[in-house]
């Protein structure tokens, strides 16, 4: 039996909360709140707390899908990001940057959702951004 911790962020919210992740023979299994850390100082919201619900889940997406012929099939990251980067370009080359919106995850880290507010408006030419922080 092999048991250790990882020390990580909390993942549900910008607030990045320590915490770490207890994992038995290469299995997360539980979350421990991190005590020194400087901004969660050993506590965590009920969120944080079941933070490992989802890692082992069999419904969780584990690589990108894309469809094809109206089906869902594994593609990689590298077709994936292309795929996108085509559509998003064809739509601001036929009716201009503002046809493009991005929305962003209460999920990302604050500095995640910076860089993606940065590339909003820096690369796609759009200020059409939106945020949902709803915990």
């Amino acid at each position: 039996m092999n048991y250790h911790n990882v020390r990580t962020a909390c993942i549900y919210c910008g607030v990045g909360c320590g915490m770490h992740l207890e994992v038995l023979d290469g299995r997360v299994v539980g979350v421990l709140p991190a005590k020194t850390h400087p901004v969660s100082e050993g506590r965590l919201c009920i969120k944080g707390w079941s933070a490992d619900a989802f890692i082992h889940h069999p419904e969780r997406l584990t690589r990108p899908l894309i469809r094809r012929d109206g089906v869902l099939e594994s593609a990689s990251w590298d077709e994936a990001l292309e795929r996108v980067a085509e559509g998003l370009g064809e739509v601001r080359s036929r009716h201009g940057p503002d046809a493009v919106g991005v929305l962003s995850s209460a999920k990302c880290t604050n500095e995640e959702n910076y860089l993606l507010q940065k590339f909003t408006r820096a690369v796609l030419g759009t200020n059409n951004i939106d945020h949902c922080a709803r915990l």
